[in-house]
């Protein structure tokens, strides 16, 4: 344990405002290593962050007690952090507000979803989302690939028109014109996402909502053969450090054979390279399940 005691004249205003910066960054590299550790990366994916780790510990970061992944850790926090638990009056990030309501039963699967993809995804990247539905997902993308020079790009597609109309109309209402310019939205199943993407592209994240359309038909939705099919195209595309997020549902028939098709080809996926994880409330047999397929 580094305990380092500084004595210095009453700080000025500009120096309580760097250290309030050096926290709130410190924060939310806190953040990233939570969602690293869930997602199984590993101490060289991680190699920026272990600066915040203290020397002696920074050099074999495998003997902290973390069950196979080293964390980020704030000087001042390294003792409780180091025990897995949150400082005392620390007040919980965005992924963990939305983790534990989801534990709770107050927060959907899609909501934990965001707060992932919040912590894979870079201003400029390049997404997709593969199953647009009304929209709510390729916004929220766009908000975080979007950057102030104009960069980030966002790939939206749904086999249904409406859906797209839906997407569109709602694109327009809460995005400026700029901005909406980042989205390229296209009419065609999902099985088909890598017939839109551009050769060589840097895809960072792909993400499915499954199902049927919210207020639409309920007798079109997605199915596994062209699920699985979407989902070896979107491994294919996606660079190292990607993600695939899926949200399935099982209360529809087909749902529960589309979900066991996805968790079968998650399973599969080879340990060295990818790291699958699930969330499912388990006495809620009919609930929405989060998968998530990290690419290391």
């Amino acid at each position: 344990i580094y305990i380092y005691i500084y004595t210095r004249p009453c700080p000025s205003s500009d120096l309580i405002r760097n250290r309030k910066s050096a926290l709130e960054a410190e924060a939310e590299e806190e953040e990233r290593i939570r969602i690293g550790f869930l997602l199984g990366m590993g101490p060289s994916a991680l190699r920026p962050s272990l600066a915040l780790i203290p020397p002696p510990l920074r050099r074999n970061p495998w003997i902290l007690p973390f069950s196979g992944c080293s964390r980020r850790m704030p000087a001042a926090g390294c003792v409780g952090l180091a025990a897995g638990a949150t400082p005392a009056g620390s007040p919980p990030t965005a992924a963990e507000e939305a983790l534990m309501g989801f534990i709770a039963g107050k927060r959907k699967a899609t909501e934990v979803a965001h707060s992932v993809w919040k912590n894979v995804v870079r201003k400029g990247d390049t997404v997709v989302d593969a199953t647009c539905g009304n929209g709510h997902d390729t916004l929220a993308l766009l908000r975080m690939v979007a950057d102030e020079s104009g960069r980030g790009l966002v790939y939206g597609m749904d086999i249904q028109s409406s859906a797209l109309e839906n997407t569109s109309s709602l694109l327009d209402e809460s995005a400026d014109q700029k901005l909406r310019k980042l989205v390229k939205l296209s009419c065609l199943c999902h099985s088909k996402l890598q017939d839109i993407i551009p050769e060589g592209a840097d895809v960072r994240l792909v993400a499915f909502n499954l199902g049927y359309l919210p207020g639409g038909d309920k007798g079109i939705i997605t199915v596994s053969g062209t699920t699985l099919m979407a989902l070896q195209a979107a491994s294919r595309i996606l660079v190292s450090g990607g993600l695939i997020s899926v949200v399935a549902y099982v209360g529809h028939p087909g749902g529960r054979e589309e979900y066991e098709t996805v968790q079968a080809f998650a399973s599969g996926l080879p340990a060295d390279s990818w790291a699958s994880c699930k969330l499912e409330m388990l006495n809620r047999p009919a609930a929405p399940l989060l998968i998530l397929l990290f690419k290391k």
